[in-house]
This record gives C-alpha cells, structure tokens and sequence, in this order.
C-alpha cells in the first residue's frame, strides 16, 4: 500500500509515516508540485498509489472517473502536519482494509 500526499499536506509525512507506509511519496517528491488533480489523478494510477488528501477533488474525479486510484479522503480540518500523522497511524488497520477492498474508491477518515 503506497500513499501519494496531495499539495495540501507537508512531504515530511513520507518520512514519518514510512514504518507504516514503504515507498509512500508526496507530489511534490514525485515532480507533480504544480500539477493539476487530474495529472495527480493519473499519476497515482499509473503507479499504483492511494491519493490522500483534504479536500473533496479526487474523490468527485473517483465518482466521474471510477477507480484506481483510490482516495484517502482525511477530513479533519484545519489541522496541523502531527495531527495527520496521528489520524493515519490511528487509521491504519481501516487503511489497510480500504486498500485490500476492490470495491471501495474513497475512504473518509474523521479524527
């Protein structure tokens, strides 16, 4: 399960999160730092990533679109980089089970 971190997110979270998700990646490690959702979108299915995110954009696209990619949709507001590191180690075991679903495109996680 690799995650790709959207533009509204800290790259550091690759680091920090990497004992729970290897070859995870942020978009801006990847050279999508400017890069539309949609050029984001193929990205991460192309190279079978889970797009994690705070805002609802890639999930619309996973409504329009279908999936892969998948969504990992964190719905936690205004936040800081710790507290979405804290969600997604407490999110692991429903992250895992969202990524072995074949019939699941989104995840909303709520912390």
């Amino acid at each position: 399960m690799r995650l790709l971190f959207d533009h509204n997110m800290s790259p550091r979270l690759v680091r920090s999160l990497s004992d729970l998700y290897p070859d995870s990646s942020h978009v801006s490690l990847v050279g999508l730092a400017t890069a539309d959702d949609r050029t984001v979108w193929q990205y991460a299915q192309t190279h079978d990533y889970i797009i994690v995110t705070k805002d609802s954009d890639f999930s619309d696209i996973n409504v329009l679109l279908g999936f892969p990619p998948k969504t990992l949709w964190l719905r936690l507001g205004n936040c800081t980089t710790g507290d979405i590191e804290r969600a997604l180690r407490n999110g692991h075991m429903a992250i895992t089970n969202f990524a072995a679903d074949p019939t699941i495109g989104t995840l909303e996680l709520f912390e």
